[in-house]
């Protein structure tokens, strides 16, 4: 960076402290006016010893100390205005929410309303969702009959997009449909990670514990969790499969149908205090937590992003001014 550059590049972070300087070049030519005479100490000192005791005692050729104080007062003003010349590049901070996914392997994920299937769709939309959240800490815990807990709150999101190609119903170790208890479990990861702002984002295609859900939903509302849900599947459905792989049948014979009941989860997430998208809306649900980011907490540095902010030069005149004020502690000045 040439002289020009600098030249060009000076201004002042604070100008309005510029403002000062005339007051202060005022205030100091009043005081060097009114110590030129002996102003009102003569109806209390002898005049004999009067001159003895004022500032401008020494002769008339000797140092008065207006200038310097004067000038100490300027450096002082110009010191406060933050001059600056030159930028300083610093990582950028986010802080971060605290994320809990919620995946439904219950046995309807495996319909086919939606290519190639639903739990495949739904860990392709979870794994965008993990992408958005990258700068937050998340965990999941996946559901069927019971809840379980894949991976505690972590920074590590690289590491649960590893672990969702294995996650599909056949893993369980019993079939179910049961909600709420996902939903107090991922409370509970919540409460062991401390931070203010706490979202859990739920992937399912439906639950058969509604009035338990709505009212697990309702308490994670009122303690300041929100609760987004992502329905996976298609109101028409697709023909259920059994363990065997065969399709199911009800008690008539005919085919049983894995519908998704688009109403029931946006009552799910009304109740919850947060918004219901399908796939094909996913993109606003990513967006979403990627503002989330922002909100109030302790902040992280993201990753690959800096800022550049001017850098305060008026440091670099406290030693002249500790100077001049060492100067004007001269006896005769005080």
């Amino acid at each position: 960076m040439n002289i020009s550059t600098y030249i060009h590049a000076f201004h002042f972070l604070r100008p309005l402290w510029l403002i000062a300087l005339p007051l202060l070049w005022m205030l100091v030519f009043w005081l060097a006016r009114r110590h030129k005479g002996d102003g009102d100490w003569s109806g209390f000192i002898d005049a004999d010893l009067l001159p003895e005791l004022r500032m401008d005692a020494a002769s008339a050729t000797s140092m008065r100390p207006w200038p310097w104080l004067a000038l100490l007062w300027s450096l002082a003003a110009l010191a406060l205005a933050g001059p600056s010349w030159e930028r300083n590049q610093t990582a950028a901070f986010r802080a971060p929410a605290d994320l809990v996914f919620v995946l439904d392997l219950s046995p309807s994920m495996m319909a086919a309303d939606v290519a190639p299937d639903r739990v495949t769709r739904a860990r392709y939309a979870l794994d965008d969702l993990l992408a958005a959240a990258r700068d937050s800490r998340a965990g999941l815990v996946v559901f069927c009959e019971e809840p379980y807990t894949v991976t505690p709150l972590t920074q590590d999101v690289a590491t649960i997009q590893a672990l969702l190609p294995p996650l599909v119903p056949g893993i369980m170790p019993s079939a179910g449909d049961h909600l709420a208890p996902a939903l107090n479990r991922a409370e509970k990861l919540l409460q062991a990670g401390g931070m203010k702002d706490q979202r859990i984002v739920l992937l399912t295609d439906g639950f058969d514990d509604p009035a338990a859900a709505l009212s697990a939903a309702a308490a994670l509302k009122a303690r300041g969790v929100t609760l987004s849900v992502v329905g996976i599947g298609t109101p028409g459905g697709a023909p259920l499969q059994n363990a065997e792989g065969h399709f199911a049948k009800d008690a008539q014979g005919r085919s049983q149908l894995a519908r998704l009941d688009i109403d029931q989860l946006q009552q799910l997430a009304k109740a919850g205090g947060g918004s219901y998208v399908d796939l094909a809306q996913l993109a606003n649900l990513v967006t979403y937590l990627q503002a989330a980011q922002h909100s109030t907490g302790s902040a992280i540095a993201a990753q690959g992003i800096e800022v550049s902010h001017w850098r305060d030069e008026g440091v670099w005149l406290l030693p002249v001014l500790l100077l001049l004020a060492s100067l004007l502690a001269r006896r005769s000045w005080l």
